[in-house]
């Protein structure tokens, strides 16, 4: 595997646009590998799209809010791992650098990356369906079951896109722009099977990039790749990423 780690840092060293493109596995060594909750957990009863939909919102808000207070508690008792770490590092060397993600844990943020483009949401935020004035998560108290109120009276929900509906405009086609001007895209983490998210490494396959997978399987997406390493990202980012300085200390 070193002869390919040293491969993708050659490629690395004649590039400038570096696209990491993340999903849940990432964020599964954080542990943050399920929301579902154990067997014996009263969310095991149902099936996340019963829940992260706009109809089960109205039809039950408090059902709703609660569940996603589950999962914001999970979030907030995990951290950043290496991996997530060690792409924040790359923005020292490659101010570029764009991280794009299908997860909503904010974790890439809290490890220090910039320039995050999140294709799902971010459970931290929150919005008015009324008004759309946005809240964060810290404005309202973590423990409550009870779906918040904004000022205007409208109900407060998850800045996350739910089941049945589209990604956020803005961020899609900026995801799209970045990915088809890219040198190298990482894809990290994912299945490869999340439509439209999935396309955007191949967008950038199309236009030129070098795709370069790090997963602990291989993936939908594996047949487009140039590079595929097998292994957890929180061990093999930090390799590549010390043979690289090492490189770019020479020069």
């Amino acid at each position: 595997m070193k002869d390919t780690f040293l491969k993708v840092v050659n490629l690395l060293m004649n590039s400038k646009n570096i696209v990491f493109f993340t999903g849940a596995g990432i964020s599964a060594e954080s542990g943050v590998a399920t929301f579902r909750g154990s067997d014996d957990s009263i969310w095991s009863k149902f099936k996340p799209e019963e829940l992260a939909n706009f109809n089960a919102f109205m039809r039950n808000p408090d059902l709703v809010w609660e569940w996603y207070q589950y999962r914001r508690e999970i979030i907030s008792n995990v951290k950043p791992n290496p991996a997530h770490i060690t792409i924040a590092k790359f923005e020292q060397y490659f101010p570029n650098l764009a991280v794009i993600t299908q997860n909503v844990d904010n974790l890439h943020k809290r490890a220090g990356s910039t320039n995050v483009f999140e294709l799902h949401g971010n459970i931290e935020r929150n919005y008015c369906i009324q008004c759309h004035t946005y809240y964060n998560t810290s404005d309202f108290d973590l423990k409550s079951k009870s779906v918040p109120k904004c000022k205007c009276g409208g109900l407060i929900r998850p800045d996350i896109v739910w089941f049945g509906e589209a990604l956020p405009e803005y961020t899609f086609s900026k995801s799209k722009e970045i990915a088809e001007t890219a040198d190298i895209i990482f894809i990290i983490g994912t299945s490869g099977v999340v439509y439209p998210a999935a396309y955007i490494p191949v967008w950038g396959k199309q236009n030129g990039a070098k795709l370069i997978e790090i997963n602990i399987t291989y993936s939908e997406l594996s047949n487009y790749c140039d590079f595929t390493l097998l292994g957890k990202a929180g061990e093999i980012l930090p390799v590549i990423f010390e043979l690289f300085t090492q490189n770019v200390d020479k020069v």
